[in-house]
């Protein structure tokens, strides 16, 4: 139960203050939570984020803070937004000062590398014996458009459906809707995959395919989400929702995705080096090629569009060889009686 209106929102990165800016809208109380000293020295209502969000005052009732005791302080309601590759250092670091009563939601999107865990199992991991409620929050939702108030839906998944509607009902408003599941691997998982196809479509749109093979390439992606997603036990259905398929659409094809500007680069011939070389904030589809991959190959899955997209990233094929071999696997029916069958290589 939430027993304040009191939030702390750990990451201030874009997304992370584009949410506190919400919520603040909202009347909440922010705490938001800095890795930098410097940089929550910065974060004041009335100054921009001018590292990750530049252009957007904070409002009143955001608090900045670099200290995980004091961003903690007080908050019935806690959202993690760190990159995924960081959570659980972060989580292990905040551990300590956390309440039984303190409701989290992981904010963040991604697999873990060599555990194939969601963002949600490893809070509940590291949070092992606080009592902790624990879910998710995904869907299509660029942080610029959310800080300029924009329209945007998104999906809040708990095991239990009482503590969703209490979260929903504090951060929903006209232009940021929120529905609720119950499924968490679901939306998390939509979550992780979609980065990982928006560097190949990135990809696909680099090397000047058209937009024919854009539309086949997203529809065949979605299939090897829903199909990874009944593989480790949750409802692909979800993938055709807004954490899913609302998703895969915006940053597969949305020109402020940073995964889609890895992969538009990479079509055109730049190295992954150089490109990761000079990108301030995290693109996480390219650590998550390796863990989606890992994933599928441990449930006995070859998805074609994530194994030719992690070879291109982490093992140094070229993205053209990459299109030709995804171009010239065997023939095949696009339906089968199983509803998700095992492809073979």
């Amino acid at each position: 139960m939430l027993t304040s209106r009191n939030i702390a929102i750990i990451g201030a990165g874009a997304w992370g203050t584009a949410l506190a800016i919400h919520a603040a809208r909202l009347g909440l109380s922010v705490r938001l939570w800095a890795r930098r000293p410097e940089l929550a020295a910065a974060l004041r209502p009335g100054q921009a984020n001018e590292s990750f969000l530049p252009g957007f005052p904070l409002p009143p009732g955001v608090s900045a803070f670099s200290d995980p005791k004091e961003a903690l302080a007080g908050a019935a309601l806690v959202l993690w937004v760190v990159p995924s590759h960081v959570l659980r250092g972060v989580a292990r670091q905040f551990r300590p000062h956390l309440t039984k009563e303190a409701v989290n939601v992981s904010a963040a999107k991604g697999v873990e590398d060599d555990t194939f865990a969601t963002m949600t199992e490893i809070l509940a991991e590291e949070f092992q014996g606080l009592n902790q409620s624990i879910g998710a929050l995904s869907g299509p939702s660029f942080a610029l458009e959310v800080a300029e108030g924009l329209p945007t839906a998104v999906t809040l998944a708990f095991p239990d459906p009482k503590v969703a509607r209490e979260v929903q009902t504090l951060l929903s408003a006209p232009v940021f809707r929120i529905y609720t599941s119950t499924d968490v691997k679901g939306v998390e998982l939509g979550g992780a995959m979609k980065n990982v196809y928006a560097i190949a479509a990135g990809i696909c749109d680099g090397l000047r395919l058209g937009l024919n093979a854009r539309a086949a390439f997203l529809t065949r992606a979605l299939a090897e989400m829903s199909r990874l997603a009944a593989a480790v036990g949750a409802n692909p259905m979800t993938i055709s929702g807004l954490s899913g398929l609302g998703d895969l659409l915006l940053t597969a094809t949305g020109d402020l995705s940073r995964n889609r500007r890895v992969g538009l680069r990479l079509g055109a011939g730049e190295s992954l080096e150089a490109i990761l070389a000079n990108q301030r904030e995290v693109a996480e589809g390219v650590r998550n090629a390796r863990a989606i991959w890992g994933l599928a190959q441990s449930k006995g899955l070859i998805l074609p569009t994530v194994r030719e997209t992690f070879r291109v990233l982490h093992e140094g094929k070229s993205p053209r060889r990459g299109l030709v071999d995804l171009l010239t696997r065997r023939l095949k029916e696009e339906l089968s009686p199983d509803l998700f069958p095992l492809e073979k290589a």
